[in-house]
């Protein structure tokens, strides 16, 4: 099969995108066909090896159903349903896109339920979104006179995705932005992102980040200071990071249709893999067995040891990540860093440098689901879709606090070892953008769903994929940022970790 895409690599009309593609021009993308030829290489001489994912079609109103499940909105429909006094309580403290992401799921599910004759109580998604809680905490019914309203029907006419049927209103909530102006490059983490989006949609404001170019383009994004200091993924206690993970995808959600992007999980059917060894293993197998070696560990050894091996002779290699090393070479280390690893008998010093890297890139590739996991993937691709910087920047916070631990943590790791590897841009030649070029084929275009989809996809993907990877690595310190608007919420006191 033919790959040699730098001869045909496609021009900016080839990328159904929206500004982002702007920003790497034909000659840059050089590095990016370089690497999936270099990728399907290595595929086909480990091809017999392989297992493809298969990502599950679901049924009507399956995948909505496990949405509300993620979203700690269970009780809400099933069984359970009677007993969803506390997510009344909690859907009272959502914005209004918030509410009309889980209503447009809560509608779709009965729907599914009234077709299929379900046996239990079916609630009717007006009586969920009946109840609002006034700022001191009361319920009251819809219906009810009170001039604690107000404000509810003043949002209402701002509200574009409402329904006439349902009380969508934010309570005592200001509209966005009401109170308060930021400067384009500040990010607001105390108004949710997509009520920002909502109330943005129209205006001019924001559009500086829209489109750009090389590395000095990207806006220097920042975080305002905050008295209380800003909370990072980690600082929070197990039980509050899962309801900050409950609300980001709610808040996800409602940004991207707010946006006009449709956000849909994928679900994968579940595959046998191994339970054992370094390379095609899932990353929780891989820390099962790497913890009892070294207790507590969080990032796999071979991911720590390859990373430690390449800085260990120097980041001023020129092409670093970039050169491959010979494929024959990288699949026997890969057999005897198998056979040998965890007993310690393993020669690293047969290792050179641009072997490590490979090696590095390949675990990240083997790994039996995307580092980015397959619910997300395509979520994170569709970054490339949001109108403007910030609002992919968002968006990406949002998909990092989604990331199970390991691989959020493993991700991390990788994107501060890439960070070091730009810091020698100058002595390497690898730049933000090269080093995004080089990556975002081995995070992007996973193997385990067919080799059918990612040819198709491929240049549609390549300069967008590239372009959020790029993200990725330069705003990586923002990223793993809690917002105030997800931790602390109305009714939810949250605790720093060992506090």
């Amino acid at each position: 099969m033919n790959h040699d895409h730098s001869k045909k690599t496609p021009d900016g009309a080839s990328f159904d995108r929206s500004g982002s593609q702007d920003s790497l021009d034909e000659l840059s993308m050089d590095d990016y066909w370089k690497e999936l030829e270099n990728i399907h290489e290595t595929r086909g001489n480990n091809h017999e090896d392989r297992v493809a994912i298969v990502v599950k079609e679901p049924d009507e109103g399956e995948l909505e159903e496990e949405w509300l499940k993620e979203a700690g909105l269970s009780n809400l429909f099933g069984e359970s349903s009677g007993d969803s006094q506390e997510s009344v309580v909690f859907l009272s403290t959502l914005t209004r896109t918030q509410k009309a992401a889980v209503e447009k799921r809560v509608e779709t599910v009965t729907q599914t339920m009234r077709k299929k004759n379900k046996q239990y109580q079916i609630p009717d998604v007006r009586d969920i979104f009946r109840l609002q809680n006034d700022s001191k905490g009361k319920v009251y019914d819809e219906n009810e006179p009170s001039t604690a309203k107000t404000s509810e029907n003043k949002n209402e006419t701002q509200d574009e995705t409402k329904d006439p049927k349902f009380s969508l209103g934010t309570d005592d909530q200001k509209s966005p932005l009401e109170d308060m102006q930021f400067p384009d490059t500040d990010i607001n983490l105390e108004i949710s992102f997509a009520e920002q989006a909502a109330n943005l949609k129209d205006s001019s404001v924001g559009k500086m980040c829209k489109g750009g170019g090389g590395d000095t383009l990207l806006p220097n994004f920042r975080l305002p200071k905050d008295k209380t200091g800003t909370t990072k993924i980690g600082d929070l206690a197990p039980q509050d990071m899962k309801k900050v993970c409950s609300l980001a995808l709610i808040e996800l959600t409602a940004l991207y249709e707010i946006l006009g992007t449709e956000f849909k999980q994928q679900k994968a059917v579940k595959i046998k893999t191994k339970d054992s060894g370094l390379f095609g293993v899932p990353l929780s197998v891989l820390l099962e067995q790497d913890q009892k070696k070294v207790p507590g560990t969080k990032i796999p050894l071979i991911f720590q040891k390859l990373i430690a091996q390449i800085e260990e002779a120097t980041l001023e290699t020129e092409g670093l990540l970039r050169i491959p090393g010979v494929a024959a070479r990288i699949k026997s280390l890969c057999q005897e860093l198998e056979a040998k690893f965890y007993e310690g008998t393993f020669n690293w010093e047969n290792v050179k440098q641009h072997d490590a890297a490979s090696l590095l890139k390949l675990f990240i590739r083997e790994l039996p689901q995307p580092l980015l996991t397959v619910e997300y993937l395509k979520a994170f691709q569709d970054v490339q879709n949001l109108p403007t910087k910030k609002q992919q920047l968002q968006a990406l916070n949002l998909l990092v606090l989604l990331l199970p631990e390991a691989n959020r943590d493993t991700l991390k790791v990788l994107l501060e070892f890439l960070q070091r590897v730009i810091d020698h841009r100058d002595k390497n030649k690898m730049t933000l953008k090269n080093v995004a070029m080089v990556m975002a084929p081995n995070l992007f275009t996973f193997h385990g769903l067919g080799s059918k989809t990612i040819e198709q996809s491929e240049f549609v993907m390549a300069a967008g994929t590239a372009n959020v990877m790029r993200f990725l690595i330069q705003y990586q310190k923002l990223l793993w940022t809690v917002s105030v608007f997800l931790r602390g919420g109305r009714n939810q006191k949250f605790h720093k970790q060992g506090i």
